[in-house]
């Protein structure tokens, strides 16, 4: 279902015209569970936001195209600068897939234990890395990326997707609109993982404003150890500044076990390969539709699980 127009007037517009890559990002399916809510009430349904149909993959597709073309459109990213970032893979690959076709250089700091997988994609698209202690993880890199802008200011343009208001704008233009649009305003739920915060402050600000009955839920890890790539626990981690805790109407928090147990049952009953991040939401909208006897649950899915085939979410199940 394609987007309202005044949806689509609120992207920046690409530099060129012609169908790219950067015009198919949004639009994502809403997938039914079926085998998966055969328990609930008549009345309960439970849709996955599927973002591995994003052209990069993921969900990030959404902030890293906001954040190249308002940088471009501003100038930030003029005389030849590269765009700098910090990332633990989705948005990192975002930025790789786009910046080619718009003359973009990108360097990215990631931790050095990211998959041998990941890396090669993210420099087979041509992206410079520097890679950060793992222990540190994604706020190591971070930390690391700040100080490379501080040094040489003239060489990059810092896109530090945890403080742009690009990120959480993206999606209250774009996935808030089309989630409403395909419920046909029925939605009475939206679950989203905690990561930068972005999704969840920017749809659940869109709900707010046009669907004020509408539930905004946030997941997040139960504890600072955890399996769940691209979530943040965040009582023990650094608040990203674009979060407003006022967005999110609750907070649940998930175990490792339970949403990698979630993502199996999605490949096995299902039929849908997802991320560790993607179990873990839609663990919390089944818990949620199994409250309620009335209701639309929407979990948003970041990524597929093809991307996690050599980790434990699925060599240890």
């Amino acid at each position: 279902m394609s987007l309202s127009s005044s949806s689509i007037a609120a992207w920046p517009a690409p530099p060129r015209p012609g169908w790219t890559l950067l015009d198919r990002v949004g639009n994502t399916p809403l997938l039914p569970l079926v085998r998966m809510t055969e328990g609930l009430e008549p009345g309960v349904k439970v849709l996955v936001k599927a973002e591995w149909f994003n052209p990069a993959g993921s969900v990030k597709d959404r902030p890293a195209r906001a954040i190249l073309l308002r940088a471009l459109e501003s100038g930030e990213l003029s005389g030849g600068k590269m765009l700098l970032d910090s990332t633990s893979g989705n948005m990192g690959i975002a930025y790789a897939t786009f910046a080619p076709g718009l003359g973009v250089r990108v360097h990215l700091a990631l931790p050095a234990n990211a998959s041998p997988a990941r890396i090669g994609h993210l420099r087979a698209l041509g992206a410079e890395l520097t890679l950060t202690d793992p222990l540190e993880g994604s706020d190591g890199a971070r930390l690391v990326a700040a100080e490379m802008a501080r040094a040489d200011p003239d060489r990059y343009f810092y896109a530090d997707q945890y403080a742009n208001p690009a990120n959480w704008q993206a999606h209250h233009e774009t996935t808030g609109p089309e989630i409403v649009e395909q419920t046909e305003g029925r939605v009475t739920h939206f679950v989203a993982g905690l990561g930068t915060t972005g999704t969840i402050v920017g749809v659940a600000k869109y709900l707010t404003a046009t669907l004020p009955a509408a539930r905004k839920i946030a997941v997040q890890p139960d504890g600072p150890m955890h399996g769940l790539e691209g979530l943040k626990h965040l009582p023990t981690s650094p608040v990203p500044p674009i979060f407003d805790p006022a967005a999110p109407d609750e907070m649940m928090v998930v175990s490792t076990e339970d949403a990698y147990e979630t993502a199996r049952r999605l490949a096995r009953e299902e039929g849908l390969l997802v991320g560790p991040s993607g179990g873990a939401s839609v663990w919390a909208a089944l818990r949620i539709a199994g409250s309620v006897d009335q209701g639309v649950v929407v979990a948003l899915v970041p990524d597929s699980g093809l991307k996690y085939l050599d980790t434990p979410l699925w060599s240890g199940g």
